[in-house]
């Protein structure tokens, strides 16, 4: 660091600015204190691994496909995180950052209870790859890495905006939510593997506050980038749909019949609301100030 760099930088917790706990990153890091301290190893799995050796084949074989596309999914995500986490910092949103160091921190959690799930409940120690079709693929293997990494040498609004796009509304918003709903209805609904249930329950509260940060972020992109920005927005949403909801869709038609009862319709109808919930709540901001974006972003 030069002498020149030591005079300009500015410590903005022993400045007047302090910490701004209005902002929507800051009530959830508050609340990622206050109900994210779980760990995935108090999990008690021990009838889920009963229930598990009285489960037939096709619903093992299901049970592993869905686990898989989360466990990959999740080790994804983590991988992925920094490049944002590096942007944010760089613009000095110390608040933001804030908030992703426990957004990061989680996303490892997941990784650890799902492989957890995989080592201790279906003792499977196979190449579960096998699950991932080309759908699947396309996100995870080539559109979420190129967004995030990208990050690394372009860190401008539009980068910033495709990256979380990719990441929160994709990812997490139609796949990973979905796929919890899946969870719920194929474990409750059975009553089968009460630690299962537990988790997914800590992973859903997780994901919640993982999306209303990515809904903060978009937003506050469009309403500083304004409508070329926002029309990007809905470009990337719209090419990466399809893919995401044709991962839904690839393991439907991996079964015939659907184990658990499980209708296909139940879940693309459930992808589809909840994006375009989402994609409606960021197209506001064009016509928001940052105050607005705060005030109705969903971070109580």
């Amino acid at each position: 660091m030069t002498a020149s760099d030591e005079t300009t930088r500015e410590y903005q917790t022993t400045s007047p600015r302090g910490l701004d706990y209005t902002l929507p990153p800051m009530r959830l890091w508050r609340k990622a204190k206050k109900i994210g301290i779980w760990n995935p190893e108090d999990i008690d799995f021990s009838q889920d691994i009963e229930d598990w050796r009285k489960l037939s084949d096709v619903e093992r074989d299901s049970l592993l496909h869905l686990t898989s596309l989360f466990q990959a999914g999740e080790e994804s995500v983590t991988l992925d995180l920094l490049p944002l986490i590096q942007v944010i910092a760089a613009e000095g949103r110390l608040e933001e950052e804030m908030f992703l160091t426990a957004f990061l921190w989680e996303e490892a959690k997941h990784v650890e209870l799902f492989r957890r799930f995989l080592d201790e409940v279906a003792n499977d120690h196979s190449d579960l790859a096998r699950f991932h079709g080309p759908n699947y693929r396309t996100i995870f293997y080539q559109e979420l890495p190129r967004a995030m990494s990208r990050l690394t040498t372009d860190s401008s609004p539009a980068a910033q905006a495709r990256a979380s796009v990719t990441y929160n509304m994709i990812v997490e918003g139609v796949l990973a939510e979905t796929g919890y709903f899946s969870y719920h209805a194929t474990l409750a609904r059975n009553g089968i593997l009460p630690g299962m249930q537990q988790a997914v329950s800590h992973l859903k509260s997780d994901e919640a506050r993982h999306l209303a940060y990515g809904v903060f972020l978009l937003s506050r992109l469009v309403a500083e980038g304004g409508d070329d920005l926002w029309r990007q927005i809905e470009e990337r949403m719209a090419a990466l749909l399809g893919p995401a909801i044709g991962v839904i869709t690839d393991f439907f038609d991996a079964y015939d019949p659907m184990p658990f009862g499980l209708e296909l319709e139940e879940f693309t109808e459930f992808a589809t609301r909840q994006f375009q919930s989402r994609i409606q709540r960021i197209e506001r901001a064009r016509h928001q100030t940052l105050e607005e974006i705060c005030q109705h972003v969903d971070a109580t």
